[in-house]
């Protein structure tokens, strides 16, 4: 779904296309600050906060779809709106957030991080 310009995928879409066996593979980047990511997340993301975001913009992939998180929607609909602007063409966001994604009862990790949990991927 497009919501004001943005581009937007469901929870269960996305969910979808990060198990599927489209290449290249989607990526979802939360942009939630750290204690939120820490409390609940899902699993494989790339965590790159809104508070540090534009530092480090260009160090997410142009030849991958990128799918974006945040808590409900507001802050990755922003990010997605300045990647988009920015010269990355496959660009979503996730609507309704991780409260969409839980309430959709898809999987998600909470607690402590494993090493490297939510480092962007090389390659």
């Amino acid at each position: 779904m497009t919501t004001g310009g943005i581009p937007g995928i469901d929870v269960h879409e996305a969910a979808a296309r990060v198990a599927s066996d489209e290449r290249p593979r989607p990526l979802i980047v939360d942009v939630r600050e750290p204690d939120e990511f820490v409390a609940v997340r899902v699993d494989g993301v790339a965590h790159v906060p809104m508070s540090g975001f534009l530092l480090r913009a260009g160090e997410l992939p142009k030849e991958r779809p990128l799918l974006v998180l945040c808590a409900s929607g507001a802050r990755s609909a922003a990010v997605t709106g300045y990647l988009l602007r920015s010269g990355w063409t496959d660009v979503a966001n996730i609507d309704g957030g991780i409260t969409a994604w839980q309430r959709a009862g898809l999987p998600v990790r909470r607690g402590p991080l494993a090493p490297g949990e939510g480092t962007l991927p090389t390659g």
